[in-house]
């Protein structure tokens, strides 16, 4: 019982020393997140900001349609370098949606990586075991105080008193006959 105690007890430590390790890679796997969170919210703004530009410029050429001559528009706005950087932009917007959903995806499989570790970690069984016996020495243990609580509460007891007594001035060896006996 005592060895058994003893290496439960080591591997509660171990896995408690496992635990704060996986806590700390944790701490820091969720402050990482938190940082990428800001960064994809800044750059959701930025999107937003551009497509406001954007929906500005269609506006724009729009009301330029009405008011302007198209041929000299033409050739103040090159028509087709303005087409090309915004398939660069699109491009773009989608290369940062990837890297997003990629983080989200990473995000999700240190989530679960941690998660198998910590199951790794805890075998259940082993711990049921060590739960049991603790709380049959526990039973044990209130079982032993109750019956003893009761011994020493009763009206009177029986105790054994050792046989050769001694004077407590003298110390010489005295001869008493025990009640009852």
């Amino acid at each position: 019982d005592q060895q058994l105690r003893h290496d439960m007890e080591a591997k509660f430590l171990d896995i408690q020393r496992d635990y704060d390790k996986l806590r700390f890679v944790s701490k820091s796997i969720q402050k990482d997140s938190e940082q990428k969170q800001k960064d994809i919210t800044m750059l959701f703004q930025s999107l937003e900001k551009l497509q406001k530009e954007k929906a500005d410029q269609k506006d724009m050429m729009a009301a330029m349609d009405m008011k302007v001559d198209k041929a000299a528009l033409d050739s103040k706005v090159n028509h087709s370098q303005f087409e090309e950087n915004m398939e660069e932009l699109d491009e773009r917007m989608k290369e940062l949606q990837s890297q997003i959903s990629g983080q989200e995806q990473h995000w999700n499989k240190m989530q679960q990586q941690f998660s198998d570790a910590m199951e790794d970690k805890l075998d259940r069984l082993e711990l049921k075991t060590f739960r049991k016996h603790l709380e049959e020495s526990w039973n044990r243990n209130l079982e032993e105080l109750e019956n003893r609580l009761l011994r020493e509460n009763a009206a009177g007891y029986k105790k054994q008193l050792p046989v050769p007594f001694s004077c407590l001035s003298c110390d010489r060896m005295l001869s008493v006959q025990v009640p009852g006996q």
